[in-house]
């Protein structure tokens, strides 16, 4: 699952909405939007972004969070380390081997400490 996928699934179950009726009031197929929760299609577009926002009800900072999610959700990523350090590289390497491996607590350390960086908390 995509973290966007997860957040569509927490809504429609919020709501009490099926994904077929969701998926018929978007005029989306059901298989696209169950594949898209699932992480089985690229991040959705900007334009399904805001359908989303607009059929849940959701504004200012929620739909921003939302787009975040979104731009967060892309479940094939490349990574380009050319011109970053060995670390760099090392890093996005171990990370491509181990993932699938790290359990619930080590993903949360590590999305941790990368979001309190992208915050401006400095050093973890």
């Amino acid at each position: 699952m995509t973290p966007f996928g997860v957040r569509v699934r927490a809504l429609r179950a919020e709501r009490g909405i099926t994904l077929k009726k969701m998926a018929a009031d978007l005029a989306l197929s059901p298989a696209y939007l169950s594949a898209l929760e699932h992480g089985r299609r690229g991040r959705p577009t900007p334009v399904l972004i805001h359908q989303v926002c607009g059929y849940f009800g959701i504004i200012w900072d929620d739909a921003e969070d939302l787009a975040r999610t979104a731009r967060l959700s892309h479940p094939k990523i490349k990574i380009e380390t050319a011109g970053l350090s060995a670390k760099a590289t090392e890093l996005a390497n171990l990370l491509a081997e181990q993932i699938a491996g790290l359990d619930e607590e080590t993903l949360d350390t590590l999305l941790g400490a990368l979001k309190a960086k992208s915050r401006g908390g400095g050093q973890t």
